[in-house]
């Protein structure tokens, strides 16, 4: 909770055009105060003042690279209710200005990386930068080589794109959704891999038997399902002990209604939320946080769960 005092700061802070103008540029790319100026045409000493003002209510974040500063929104430690407030701006507000803004900041950044060795340029901050081909597919693809996987139910597997990606790498892959229209799309796109398979199925009761599999991936399916600690269970259920699961949903968020259009009954789940109803269901809890976040308003927050299922479970 916020008291009402912080609650006015914020909203006094949040209050001034210009301070939300400079979020808005700063959430689109991390610049220096004199790429702010260049950017904005407003005086230095106006940028300073308000970027001054916007780092002490952690709304922004200022990184050294040599005798530079950048500043970005601070979008990774952004206090709570600042955050929340800060979600409901960026999903509300369209204005030119903050278009030509963004325009023109795409210019200076590619300036500022043809001007000198692009890795020393964006160093600590790399992710956050476009390069030619470096994407996070690439990465994940390229990834993909290292794994290796034993038997695999993939509950809610939808029309098989993951399987597509990882199948080669398991023993065996078994593709579990609830409708046949999506199993017959997930076929057509993996008929020639022999070792999938297919199975109309529902995740509260999978068709499969105790301990079958070495992991489970249960990706964006939690939400989807009237019951989720009953599924998390089944799925405890057809691994082996010390076998994986890998579930990701939604973070709790307030968006219930476009979530609903994609099939979702709950409004995600937050990450402690989630670590008990995995804990209960019978895995040991690795990892249970929010990972990533979503550019688009509203900002959807992704976690990821990591778990193992504990060696006293039944097999």
């Amino acid at each position: 909770m916020t008291t009402l005092g912080a609650t006015v700061d914020l909203l006094q802070i949040v209050g001034e055009p210009t301070r939300v103008r400079l979020m808005a540029l700063l959430a689109h790319a991390e610049l220096t105060v004199a790429e702010v100026v260049a950017v904005t045409q407003l005086a230095q000493s106006t940028v300073s003042t308000h970027l001054g003002k916007l780092r002490e209510a952690g709304l922004v974040r200022d990184r050294k690279a040599g005798a530079s500063t950048y500043y970005a929104l601070n979008e990774g430690a952004m206090p709570g209710s600042a955050r929340k407030l800060w979600e409901l701006l960026s999903g509300e507000v369209r204005d030119a200005l903050l278009e030509d803004d963004r325009q023109r900041a795409d210019k200076v950044v590619r300036g500022r990386d043809r001007a000198g060795v692009w890795p020393d340029a964006v160093a600590g901050e790399m992710e956050r930068h476009w390069s030619p081909g470096r994407t996070w597919e690439s990465l994940a693809r390229a990834m993909v080589g290292l794994v290796r996987l034993g038997d695999v139910i993939d509950i809610g597997s939808g029309d098989g794109t993951v399987a597509q990606l990882l199948a080669g790498r398991a023993r065996s892959w078994t593709c579990v959704d609830r409708s046949e229209r999506v199993l017959r799309a997930a076929r057509e796109r993996l008929g020639r891999a022999k070792n999938v398979h297919f199975v109309v199925g529902d995740a509260h009761e999978l068709p499969a038997r105790d301990g079958a599999f070495d992991t489970a991936l249960m990706l964006h399916v939690l939400t989807q399902l009237e019951a989720p600690a009953r599924a998390l269970a089944e799925a405890a259920r057809v691994l082996r002990p010390g076998g994986t699961l890998v579930a990701v949903a939604l973070e709790a968020h307030d968006h219930a209604e476009t979530t609903a259009a994609y099939g979702d009954v709950h409004a995600g789940f937050a990450p402690a939320a989630l670590r008990r109803m995995v804990a209960r269901a019978g895995f040991d809890v690795d990892a249970c946080d929010v990972t990533s976040r979503d550019a688009r308003p509203p900002c959807f927050r992704v976690v990821t769960t990591l778990a193992t299922k504990t060696a006293r479970g039944k097999a």
